[in-house]
């Protein structure tokens, strides 16, 4: 087993000591893609890491509860999570959608409200744009539901593609009330008022929890690192992972700690449910 490892700054070595001493009264918040799972080049192949499941079974029964927080809808999180009928996890929760769409594990379903308008219109709009913008080869299109994303990862140039279709993407997003969220070789056109930060927020605050612990790869992650440092200035001791990678260095240089991608977050949840034992 892996040793506990020791976040680089003083609120992170607190926000630990403070999950440590009292896991009961612990939150867990946890990305999906490229935190429990690793980013592939097609969102529809991605899975969770292999020994992801077992890692929070493991932990979930020891703190007071454990989140998921994901752009995915929650029901696609859930599949491609594998956490359905998973002994230790029956009290997880899954926020899809940045917080729009919850899924209880307890209950099996998923609550939601109605869909955002613009999303159906944006997304009849959008080949257009794509080919307009000359990025339509190698770009392709992923249906989330209530947003719709453009990938570039498959492009010749992903960073390239990436940029040319940053403009004109927020523009399309502006004209039907929608934002975009960038990620890494994503744009994502969603509703406003509803992100990692929201969801996090709001479901730490309603458990009356003590402590979190986040632990996000991606640009979409940052208001949830940002939702930790309110707690921590209203007396919530809080610990921020990275699970790092060369694409994104922003949350790096934000976390208290940066684990090996999903499979340091793997290792650390197994340190954690080890040093609780």
């Amino acid at each position: 087993m892996d040793p506990l490892p020791t976040p680089q700054t003083q609120p992170g070595r607190d926000g630990l000591a403070a999950f440590l001493a009292k896991p009961a009264a612990a939150i867990v918040g946890l990305d999906f893609d490229g935190t429990l799972a690793p980013i592939v080049a097609d969102p529809e192949q991605a899975r969770a890491h292999p020994e992801a499941v077992p890692a929070l079974a493991e932990l979930a029964p020891k703190v007071a509860s454990v989140a998921v927080i994901t752009g995915r809808p929650a029901g696609v999180a859930v599949r491609h999570g594998g956490f359905a009928g998973v002994p230790g996890l029956e009290h997880l929760t899954v926020l899809g959608h940045y917080g729009a769409e919850r899924w209880d594990a307890v209950t099996g379903t998923v609550t939601a409200p109605a869909p955002h308008p613009g999303v159906a219109a944006v997304r009849a709009e959008l080949p257009g744009v794509l080919d307009r913008a000359g990025a339509w080869h190698g770009t392709w299109i992923e249906e989330k539901g209530r947003a719709v994303a453009v990938h570039t990862r498959r492009a010749d140039d992903p960073q390239a593609a990436f940029d040319a279709l940053r403009g004109p993407l927020t523009e399309l997003a502006a004209r039907h009330g929608l934002i975009v969220e960038p990620g890494r070789m994503v744009l994502e056109l969603r509703p406003p008022g509803m992100d990692k930060g929201v969801a996090l927020g709001e479901y730490v605050r309603k458990a009356g929890a003590e402590s979190v612990l986040y632990a996000g790869d991606d640009l979409g992650d940052l208001p949830a690192f940002a939702a930790v440092d309110e707690l921590r200035s209203e007396g919530v001791p809080g610990l921020l992972v990275c699970s790092g990678s060369t694409e994104v260095t922003e949350l790096a240089e934000r976390a208290d700690l940066v684990v090996d991608g999903p499979a340091g977050v793997v290792r650390l949840l197994r340190a954690l449910a080890a040093q609780l034992d």
